[in-house]
């Protein structure tokens, strides 16, 4: 005789059995599709935030290219035209729009015309010159602060020291400087 009110010890419902194993094999699917999911949402927002970074970033480089005409006064400031190059060593294309840097002595600034440069490209910058000639030419660089628009349409400030001292500016102004010292020391 069986006793159909009690339990075998060890012995379960095959229906229960198998409804209980598809839940937990649909637990642990749900559990994998969730984190591949995620990993691929994890990459792709990394791989977005490397794309802004790299496309907001600025590296370049700048030093004089070149000096024109000018003249000087009785207070011995020189006044010149020039040139600097400006050499986009960054991976993506930038506008400089500006260019301009001051220290004791020495003041520059661009003529107001922007530049697309490529990655590894060169610009040529017009700019004003102005030297103190009693003062100018230090030995430490002056600081050229640049307003750059980068490959997201933003702008950003950049600062480059470039070296004054020795440079084709210093040796442009060289001659009227010392012209302007000789006179000063004839007449004072």
């Amino acid at each position: 005789m069986i006793d159909l009110d009690r339990q075998l010890v060890g012995r379960t419902d095959p229906v229960r059995l198998s409804a209980g194993r598809k839940g937990n094999v649909r637990l642990v699917a749900a559990f994998v599709v969730g984190i591949a999911f995620g990993g691929i949402g994890v990459g792709v927002l990394r791989d977005s935030r490397e794309a802004r970074e790299r496309n907001a970033s600025v590296s370049l480089v700048a030093f004089p290219a070149s000096f024109g005409g000018g003249g000087a006064d009785a207070t011995g400031v020189l006044q010149m035209d020039g040139q600097l190059a400006v050499i986009n060593a960054g991976p993506r294309p930038i506008t400089v729009n500006s260019a301009t840097g001051q220290r004791p002595g020495v003041q520059v600034r661009d003529t107001g015309q922007s530049r697309l440069l490529r990655p590894g490209g060169t610009a040529w910058l017009g700019v004003k010159l102005r030297f103190e000639c009693a003062s100018a030419f230090g030995s430490e660089p002056l600081s050229i602060r640049f307003s750059v628009e980068t490959a997201d349409r933003q702008i950003r400030e950049v600062s480059y020291p470039v070296a004054v001292m020795g440079s084709v500016w210093h040796q442009g102004a060289e001659r009227p400087c010392t012209a302007l010292a000789d006179l000063a020391k004839r007449h004072g």
